[in-house]
């Protein structure tokens, strides 16, 4: 008896990963597993030079334009081009945050130190794309903005 029980539940489990695989919500866009996809279009980046509103304190500052080719290795960084300190009242870019010229130890360096040379580690260019998936971020101004707003509601 209990091992047809244990046969019935195995057969169940594996009917059910089975429809499961059929009809998981994925990004595929209705594709099944088994079947590759069309890719999407590259989204076009954007290329406006605005700086962006930043969403949390500390995010790293957005890459405004296309970075298509830049030299970032060990020989060059041509994000320096224009955002070094000697760079910046020619191209009127902002400079580099002062904190990319202090060590691990937190001594301020001459050059941008080691750990902070490769940009793209923390800045990313912005695309046009929508969004893969429903987001409900609210940054930190509109949270401050709700709260004054309804100070007092709640006694």
């Amino acid at each position: 008896m209990t091992r047809n029980i244990w046969i019935a539940a195995a057969v169940i489990t594996f009917a059910g990963a089975a429809f499961a695989q059929e009809h998981v919500a994925t990004l595929r866009s209705g594709t099944p597993l088994a079947d590759n996809a069309e890719p999407p279009a590259i989204a076009k980046v954007v290329n406006s030079d605005l700086r962006q509103v930043r969403n949390y304190p500390e995010q790293p500052p957005l890459i405004p334009h296309k970075i298509d080719g830049y030299q970032i290795d060990l020989n060059a960084n041509q994000c320096m081009q224009c955002h070094s300190r000697t760079a910046v009242e020619v191209s009127q870019a902002p400079m580099i945050s002062i904190t990319h010229f202090m060590s691990r130890d937190n001594q301020f360096l001459a050059s941008v130190t080691p750990r902070r040379y490769f940009c793209n580690q923390c800045h990313v260019v912005q695309v046009e794309a929508r969004a893969l998936v429903e987001n409900g971020f609210v940054d930190i101004d509109s949270v401050l903005e709700y709260v004054e707003k309804n100070k007092g509601s709640s006694d």
